[in-house]
């Protein structure tokens, strides 16, 4: 009997620890706030998004978005927005969305409810401060989210946004990350990018960039359009 107990309390705590995994990082998962992956199936459209930014490297890929008439949705870090302001400027001036992805771009899970707001609130303030746009879309920096996130994102009126999609750009080739993407493609998928690394300075996206390059046109192709998450998702709120 006392073993059966005890083998029992352990399922019930590794099912537990699965949850709450889940719930920290699955695409769908929704416990720790309002969060969306996926936009409207019934169109064949695709969002482009770029977290970490800006960097050094943002004019060169809002150049290549240009050239290929596409809209993105940026997700900035409040501290390289304060650190490069004319680059987040340039971002809206060229007519891309713009989301929160935290001040500093620190893991979440594990810290504070004080802390887990304080990161999206002076995201949220150096933002609208340098660039007059207050965003309403959130991106947790790695994918995290933990307690407290649902308490921050209400405050400040922001839905959270995972992806269909990840390019895994900071550590795969041009041609491996083409493959992801085209492999994933589907009505509104949301691609998941990175034109920083963090609050690094002066990174190198140059895989990224040629990824950006040869995918949009493939992807067109294939009969997909471009939107922004907002756009993306009209038809699935």
């Amino acid at each position: 009997m006392t073993a059966g107990i005890v083998i029992c309390g352990t399922t019930v705590v590794v099912a537990a620890g699965v949850a709450l995994a889940y719930a920290v990082r699955g695409r769908s998962a929704a416990l720790f706030g309002p969060s969306v992956y996926r936009g409207d199936r019934g169109r064949r459209s695709m969002a482009l998004t770029f977290d970490d930014g800006p960097s050094e490297s943002t004019p060169a890929l809002l150049e290549l978005l240009a050239r290929c008439n596409v809209r993105a949705t940026f997700f900035l870090c409040g501290a390289n927005v304060e650190r490069l302001p004319q680059i987040a400027q340039a971002v809206v001036a060229a007519g891309h969305e713009i989301g929160n992805h935290s001040d500093t771009h620190p893991r979440f899970d594990f810290c504070s409810e004080e802390f887990i707001y304080r990161e999206l609130a002076e995201a949220q303030r150096k933002i609208a401060q340098v660039t007059g746009v207050t965003p309403k879309l959130f991106r947790a920096p790695y994918g995290v989210r933990w307690f407290g996130m649902k308490a921050a994102q209400k405050r400040l009126d922001l839905l959270g946004v995972m992806w269909t999609v990840m390019g895994c750009d900071w550590k795969l080739p041009a041609s491996e990350i083409v493959q992801r993407i085209a492999t994933g493609a589907d009505n509104g998928g949301i691609i998941c990018l990175h034109d920083g690394r963090g609050v690094q300075a002066d990174p190198n996206v140059q895989e990224m960039l040629r990824a950006v390059e040869q995918v949009v046109p493939r992807l067109r192709q294939a009969g997909f359009s471009f939107e922004t998450v907002s756009e993306i998702l009209r038809a699935t709120r």
